[in-house]
């Protein structure tokens, strides 16, 4: 008899700056839908990117969630977070899983978590899934792609045709990214949040990077690999990152890994209409903490949640009570100037 799968949610902040009101919104609503579900919480730190993550931001981010209440099971880098013995994060991981001896995992930073990768990144090159890029970004604009909703070029394919000769001779010259060849197929889920979804790659996005030229993982494939890995059968992340959605399912399809349920929570807006940035540092932590108590900022996004009728203080075990994916919002959200 197959054994059923433990569910399990996730919070992946990145460590890039002190967390703001929609990163807080968004892992209260993770933190809600797991525990609702008696689910356990994993807190995995996305710190791909060297040159705007750091190790304090980390912490910070750490003590800001436990501030409001919200634990996790696994991960992280502070024992009064886990619900569980945090030892196994200690463990020397077991060639090419990222798994301890005991069934932890041997680091939830990303950025400590590359030999994994590269494993997965070899299967698929391989497979001759992937192809090296030389283009730079002057080069993509110039070409005049057409562009994706963010403003990112999509990839004309110029380099997946070159020769071996021809490749050589640009690998003496510059370090290629390499780029996942994608078919031109639709692919559809089902969003918790957002209903039904679909995006035919090869024409919304075109070849992704999977590995820079600097030979950082890219997103995309570190967050399949660390999901897969560590059995998160459940995401629940900012609308944001709908886009990357489809190509995650592709990933998870050539990897051979059974994809989690996807939540695409509707982005805070401020009160002109833009969203929320820790660059602008748009009601970060660190201003909400002086002006509110835990339960006030807790009834405060319950409010905006759609999950109390007035903005008034809750505990997080009342706000748990009231959870209810029917309740939350579809439409991106306008905060309230005087709500904070």
């Amino acid at each position: 008899m197959e054994q059923e799968q433990t569910a399990r949610g996730r919070f992946a902040p990145s460590p890039s700056g002190r967390m703001h009101l929609g990163n807080l919104f968004c892992a209260l609503i993770a933190w809600l839908s797991a525990r609702s579900q008696n689910a356990q919480m994993l807190l995995r730190v996305e710190d791909l990117d060297p040159s705007r993550c750091r190790r304090e931001y980390e912490r910070q981010l750490e003590e800001d969630l436990l501030w409001l209440g919200l634990d996790w099971d696994e991960g992280g880098l502070s024992p009064a977070g886990a619900c569980s013995s945090c030892d196994v994060q200690k463990e020397a991981a077991r060639p090419g899983d990222g798994l301890s001896p005991v069934g932890g995992f041997s680091s939830y930073c990303q950025s400590e978590r590359s030999a994994i990768y590269q494993n997965f990144f070899r299967i698929l090159q391989e497979r001759e899934l992937i192809y090296p890029c030389f283009c730079s970004r002057d080069e993509l604009h110039a070409a005049g792609a057409p562009h994706q909703s963010d403003g990112t070029p999509r990839y004309n394919r110029r380099c997946l045709s070159l020769s071996a000769p021809e490749r050589e001779r640009l690998a003496a010259q510059r370090s290629p990214a390499w780029r996942l060849r994608v078919p031109d197929k639709v692919f559809s889920f089902e969003d918790g949040c957002r209903g039904s979804c679909a995006a035919n790659l090869e024409k919304s996005c075109g070849d992704f990077i999977i590995r820079r030229s600097d030979g950082v993982f890219a997103y995309q494939l570190a967050v399949v690999v660390d999901d897969a890995l560590m059995g998160v059968t459940e995401v629940v992340r900012g609308g944001d990152l709908l886009d990357s959605t489809p190509r995650q399912l592709y990933l998870y399809h050539l990897l051979g890994f059974s994809a989690p349920r996807f939540f695409h929570l509707p982005l805070l807006l401020a009160p002109d209409g833009r969203r929320l940035s820790k660059r602008d540092r748009d009601l970060d932590c660190g201003i909400l903490r002086s002006r509110f108590s835990p339960e006030e900022l807790l009834g405060r996004l319950g409010f905006l949640a759609g999950l109390l009728p007035v903005p008034a203080p809750v505990t997080l075990q009342e706000l748990l009570s009231e959870f209810c994916w029917d309740k939350i919002p579809r439409a991106d959200i306008l905060v309230p100037e005087e709500l904070f």
